[in-house]
């Protein structure tokens, strides 16, 4: 098959050849393009989307399925479903209906490379916990993270006491990678954790006391350390535009990439909800998810294609920037996804945009080389 579009950081048009699921070619040709033409988006952290929740008491491989479908829509194509803070046999049951869609679907297991389990070793203060259940929230345990078994390709952990730096030690050992997150501590603990194989930071700026010292803190540590690789929410909610742009110039691109952390809530029509994590919530017609009668977040809902054109708006950056922070950036922990190179795999979206638009208008998905979305 052949996919035509314009090339986002040119402006010129661009024909991608396919064959056995991968790129085989891409060639700049004459005549004009009406869609822009990029890889797909890579998403580290899902909760949920369009009402399928990964964290239900009731998942199974049918909502991981259906999960899967809804991203597509939305243009990633490579997803990384994310389990928070619960029981270890609900986390265990979580992945076991991850485990079993990608074993039931080609195309489902080439859309999902493994789980994200964000909790729950993380800080059980409030503020760095964010929604995390206080309850199920407990001392880092190695043996645990063996008992989950071999799906589990990222953990964030909060390395704010001695178990919690062994364990990031003893988990890369057992190739899963470390983000430090939701977490209260301080700048040299930072460091050890990093020292000890931490190599990302989960959704920086957020899952953090609303108050900090002004300096030093641990916000400071992981935005300096070189070492790290940064996650941003952008959102429009999760941070300010200044503080977007200011940790995204301080990070580096190269350093950064964008998630969209939505929850079951992500894409659904505004409106109040009752949730299992939270209870009442509001969705706005902006897309700001907040607790009933609060200021409070209570979880994003914008797609990661929305973060892609507000990226755009909050840090004057470029389509093609943007779309690194989505594709190529947080495709270096997928075994190198989102990028337009002859032998990766063919995972592919076409879609309109224009200055000022709040999201990208996907029009075709191409997954593994296979047509899943067209309009």
């Amino acid at each position: 098959m052949r996919l035509t579009g314009r090339d986002p950081a040119t402006g010129r048009t661009l024909r991608v050849s396919v064959e056995d699921g991968r790129i085989a070619e891409v060639r700049a040709t004459d005549g004009p393009a009406e869609l822009w033409l990029a890889p797909g988006l890579v998403d580290l952290q899902v909760n949920g989307f369009a009402g399928h929740d990964v964290n239900a008491a009731d998942v199974d491989e049918t909502v991981v399925t259906e999960l899967v479908h809804a991203v597509w829509r939305a243009g990633v194509t490579t997803v990384v479903p994310t389990i928070v803070t619960a029981p270890e046999e609900d986390i265990r049951a979580a992945l076991s209906a991850v485990a079993r869609a990608r074993a039931a679907d080609p195309l489902v297991a080439h859309a999902i490379p493994y789980a994200h389990v964000e909790g729950p070793f993380i800080s059980a203060e409030d503020g760095p916990r964010g929604v995390h259940d206080p309850r199920y929230i407990r001392r880092a345990d190695l043996e645990e993270v063996r008992r989950w078994g071999d799906l589990v390709g990222m953990l964030t952990v909060s390395p704010h006491d001695d178990a919690a730096i062994d364990l990031i030690a003893g988990a890369v050992r057992l190739g899963v990678r470390c983000a430090i997150g939701h977490t209260h501590a301080d700048p040299a603990q930072i460091t050890r954790a990093v020292d000890a194989g931490a190599e990302l930071a989960t959704h920086l700026g957020n899952g953090a006391h609303a108050m900090l010292p002004r300096h030093p803190n641990h916000l400071w540590t992981q935005l300096a350390d070189d070492r790290l690789y940064a996650g941003f929410i952008a959102d429009g909610h999760h941070l300010p535009a200044d503080a977007f742009r200011a940790m995204l110039r301080a990070k580096g691109i190269e350093r950064s990439h964008l998630v969209s952390d939505t929850t079951a809530l992500g894409g659904m029509s505004p409106g109040r909800y009752r949730t299992a994590v939270g209870g009442e919530v509001e969705l706005s017609e902006d897309g700001r998810l907040s607790y009933v009668g609060t200021p409070y977040l209570a979880g994003a809902s914008r797609s990661l294609a929305d973060g892609v054109a507000t990226a755009i708006s909050m840090a004057d950056l470029t389509l093609s920037t943007a779309l690194r922070l989505a594709s190529a950036n947080p495709g270096r922990f997928t075994g190198g996804r989102g990028v337009l190179r002859p032998g990766t795999p063919a995972d592919l979206i076409t879609f309109a945009w224009r200055p000022g638009d709040t999201t990208l208008d996907v029009r075709t998905v191409v997954v593994a080389g296979t047509p899943v979305v067209s309009r």
